[in-house]
C-alpha cells in the first residue's frame, strides 16, 4: 500500500506542477497578491492535483505502480 500511496503523490506533484503551467491558481492583479496568496494558491493546486490522481488522473500512477511492485515488498 506504501508503493502505491508513492505512486499516487508522485503523480499529484506531477500534475500540480502541470496544473501551475497551466496558469490555475494564479490571482488577479485586482487582489493584490503576495507571499501569502502565493502560497496559499500552491497548497490548493496540490490538494486539487491530489483529489485528481486519486481519482484515476492521468494514469501515471498506477503505471508506476504496475512497474514497481515486483521489485518491491510492498502488500
Amino acid at each position: 500500500m506504501k508503493l502505491r500511496n508513492a505512486a499516487i503523490e508522485l503523480e499529484a506533484n506531477f500534475l500540480s506542477e502541470m496544473l501551475k503551467g497551466a496558469g490555475l491558481g494564479q490571482s488577479p492583479d485586482g487582489f493584490g497578491g503576495g507571499t501569502g496568496e502565493d502560497q496559499f494558491s500552491s497548497l490548493l493546486r496540490l490538494e486539487q492535483a491530489r483529489a485528481m490522481a486519486k481519482a484515476g488522473g492521468i494514469g501515471l500512477a498506477e503505471t508506476l505502480y504496475q512497474a514497481l511492485k515486483d521489485t518491491s515488498d510492498d502488500p
